[in-house]
């Protein structure tokens, strides 16, 4: 018995330091990462090439030797065919007004996953700047969106970067694999062509404000809360006070002017859809969304993508901001929190 009053004893040093340590290592980190900001970095990748090393890896597998022979020695032409024709466009290239030689089209394509408060706005503004400062006429954005929605100001901004590259005269392309609803639909309907999946949610067009009332939980513990304002309309509801019907009745009037702004931005993207028959704040999925004129096309990104290769060159652009410790540190928790629970619920439920 002394033994094991001994051993647990030990054990519960043992994990007493640990946690201290864990403790101050977590403190260290965290005032690390309040005085060290990550700076962003523009990452462009040729999604041309790596469809390309895709096509000769498969090729390779799957191919026998007499194939792969002869596909080689293909390779080989083709490859000197390209650099003669290289050779031939850069002596007769005409020099644009820049003093940039003319070049074969472009496809941009950026990701945009919407959060609640829509702050990946920042990086989508960003991305659209740098396609701004390079792109030429002929070449096309493709946006390949994911959002259920958010704040209005934030989703509001998100569209006008938007409308950036239609200003400049480039083609806006929007996929939707997903979701495009409420604040997301709001972004996907600036397109000059709009493409969702068969099951993607578009739509969506309405407005949501909500909030708890704590006010009689207050009364009957006797917790008194007071709120002063000036102006008639300053504070409509409140979480903690008495709301009343002239307040209720404001707020609900805000609301409504809200969702006349929403309606009439879409009406003016998509002039020929029936604003009043899809702004109810329903959603659809894509097949039934196209039969209401809220999209273009059937199809996938990656579809739409491949439809564009090897015609034109492909690049992905995206706007990185390097993470501190604390950062990677908190989004593995989060991954982990995620996975746990997601698998929890599959266990629970049959998805369709």
């Amino acid at each position: 018995m002394e033994f094991l009053y001994e051993y647990g004893l030990f054990v519960a040093k043992a994990v007493t330091l640990v946690i201290a340590f864990i403790v101050v290592v977590s403190t260290i980190v965290g005032l690390a990462s309040k005085q060290k900001h990550g700076k962003g970095q523009l990452e462009i990748v040729s999604i041309s090439e790596q469809l390309k090393d895709i096509t000769n890896y498969a090729k390779q597998v799957l191919l026998d030797k007499n194939a792969l022979k002869k596909l080689a020695k293909e390779q080989k032409k083709e490859a000197k065919a390209k650099n003669k024709a290289k050779n031939k466009a850069k002596n007769k290239a005409k020099i644009t007004e820049q003093g940039e030689e003319s070049e074969k089209s472009r496809l941009y394509v950026i990701d945009f996953k919407g959060s609640m408060d829509a702050n990946e706005v920042e990086h989508l503004r960003e991305e659209i700047t740098a396609i701004l400062c390079v792109a030429n006429k002929e070449d096309e954005v493709l946006v390949r969106l994911e959002s259920g929605g958010g704040v209005v100001h934030g989703y509001g901004l998100a569209a006008s970067q938007l409308q950036r590259i239609k200003e400049k005269g480039l083609k806006l392309t929007i996929a939707v694999d997903k979701v495009a609803a409420s604040g997301g639909y709001m972004m996907a309907c600036v397109a000059d062509k709009l493409l969702a999946s068969q099951f993607a949610y578009i739509g969506s067009i309405g407005v949501l404000a909500q909030l708890p009332n704590f006010n009689k939980l207050l009364k009957k513990n006797d917790i008194e809360f007071e709120q002063h304002t000036a102006g008639e309309f300053k504070r409509t509801l409140t979480v903690f006070g008495e709301n009343n019907d002239e307040g209720r009745a404001k707020f609900k009037e805000e609301i409504e002017e809200i969702h006349v702004l929403f309606k009439d931005f879409v009406q003016s993207q998509r002039p020929d859809m029936d604003i009043d028959k899809v702004a109810t704040g329903e959603y659809w999925p894509g097949i039934k969304a196209k039969s209401l004129g809220l999209i273009d096309d059937i199809t996938t990104s990656d579809d739409y993508i491949l439809s564009h290769y090897p015609v034109r060159e492909i690049f992905s652009v995206k706007y990185a901001v390097k993470k501190n410790v604390a950062e990677k540190l908190g989004m593995s928790a989060a991954n982990v929190v995620e996975r746990v629970f997601m698998k929890s619920m599959s266990k629970a439920r049959h998805w369709f």
